[in-house]
């Protein structure tokens, strides 16, 4: 790979393997390993670069999270008893260094793609979009998206940052951060939150006050397959073509692929290649081709590493020469 300003960038190490709660549990530490080998025994694994990344620093958690959060979740999980929220999210000893990871993984690859050693990275694992400013939720304990969001801000001032999510489940973590917020774009095709969790992402959600309009919730009916996906996709298209982004951030979570034993929407994982490739055009686009995706949801381990190579094996063929 002679040129790095093409370079696919993928996140790979036991630090964010250990994000997980326990053999047995829908999220579970398998899942990077089950994703990492599916992509080695592809031709696009041998095209991207590799990388481990240390945890996040105390002033890259605080940047998206409160600082009482943070506290919180460090206290509880070096005692590893109790609850991180109301009843989905144990604490566990390690677990705080685990999601340390994720962030930092995160922050690392959007820092590649800021310094044009990639021009697009996939960081499975990440995406955990449940989590708010000052509580976790939903296997979520620190919001990875969220603090990319801030730090894109706070030290490139990027002005226009555009969010796309296409997890079963609603990212309203991010949304409910910056449902104010008129610079970030918001675009979520999810599962009708009338039957899953979190129970939020109406159609009517649009964002609040300077805000309105700038934040796209699509909800599909259970059941909604590759077909109703690409017409939703119609309409985030043309709502990040009107944002004109400066970058991407995008949660590819494998949970809307048919078979997840948590969720009901009925995606292959062309779906997810065909979102990636599309995002790719739109990056080129508006965004230098800045587009960072990550894994989110997804408890079937064979669709995960079926949607998320996908998704790969998208970034490998767009950096290729026409």
């Amino acid at each position: 790979m002679a040129d790095s300003r093409n370079a696919v960038l993928v996140l790979k190490g036991a630090n964010i393997a250990a994000y997980g709660f326990g053999d047995g549990h829908p999220f579970g530490p398998d899942r990077h390993a089950a994703f990492h080998d599916e992509l080695a025994g592809r031709a696009a694994g041998r095209e991207v670069r590799l990388a481990m990344a240390a945890e996040a620093t105390h002033a890259e958690l605080t940047a998206f999270h409160t600082p009482g959060h943070v506290a919180r979740v460090e206290a509880l999980c070096r005692e590893g008893e109790g609850w991180l929220d109301g009843g989905d999210t144990p604490a566990q000893r390690g677990l705080d260094a685990a999601a340390a990871a994720v962030v930092g993984a995160s922050v690392f690859a959007m820092e590649a793609i800021m310094a044009r050693q990639a021009r697009r990275a996939f960081v499975p694992i990440a995406g955990l979009h449940h989590a708010g400013r000052d509580h976790a939720a939903g296997f979520c304990v620190y919001n990875d998206c969220g603090v990319v969001i801030e730090l894109l801000r706070a030290r490139h001032g990027l002005g226009r940052i555009a969010y796309v999510d296409i997890d079963a489940h609603h990212g309203d973590g991010v949304y409910y951060a910056f449902d104010a917020d008129p610079a970030l774009c918001f675009a979520d095709i999810h599962e009708d939150g009338r039957y899953l969790y979190p129970g939020t992402g109406a159609a009517e959600e649009t964002g609040r006050g300077a805000a309105a309009g700038t934040k796209l919730n699509i909800p599909l009916a259970p059941g909604a397959g590759d077909e109703e996906f690409r017409r939703a996709w119609e309409r985030v298209e043309a709502h990040l073509d009107a944002a004109r982004p400066e970058f991407i951030v995008f949660q590819c979570g494998a949970d809307s692929l048919a078979g997840d034993p948590i969720t009901h929407l009925r995606y292959s994982p062309a779906a997810h290649g065909y979102a990636a490739a599309r995002l790719c055009a739109l990056a080129d686009r508006w965004c230098e081709g800045r587009l960072l995706a990550t894994g989110g949801g997804g408890y079937n381990r064979h669709n995960l590493a079926a949607a998320w190579t996908a998704v790969v094996e998208a970034f490998v063929a767009a950096g290729r020469p026409a």
